[in-house]
């Protein structure tokens, strides 16, 4: 069984920094895409930031939503299986359930691609 574990959201003021991590684990034999999408109340959950495999520790390819470029960076460290998002100059519109996604190919003896996702992560942004 795969899991996606989510860690580091909390309370910060405006202007201030966090850092998510998501740990995946279980039977993995490899993992394609990772990425951070996030969920308002009231809102879609959306995309925000992703990163391709790649890399020999961390690496590869960047996509971030337009809102956060620029203040967001997204990174992986292929071999402890974990994406991070640094989040900067957080805003109020940046407050939302922030959850991990990753394209992993697992299951054991008869291994099979498939989308996991994390159970969420809160940022809460308020002075």
């Amino acid at each position: 069984q795969v899991q996606l574990v989510e860690s580091g959201g909390g309370l910060v003021q405006p202007g201030g920094s966090l850092r998510l991590s998501c740990v995946a684990s279980g039977s993995i034999d490899s993992i394609a895409s990772m990425g951070w999408y996030r969920q308002a109340p009231g809102k879609q959950r959306e995309l925000v930031a992703s990163i391709s495999s790649g890399g020999i520790t961390s690496g590869g390819s960047t996509k971030y939503a337009d809102p956060v470029k620029g203040r967001f960076t997204i990174s992986r460290d292929n071999a402890k299986n974990t994406v991070y998002l640094q989040m900067n100059s957080l805003k109020s519109e940046d407050m939302a359930v922030y959850y991990c996604n990753a394209y992993i190919l697992g299951g054991g003896r008869s291994p099979y691609w498939q989308d996991y996702w994390g159970r969420g992560t809160q940022v809460t942004v308020s002075s």
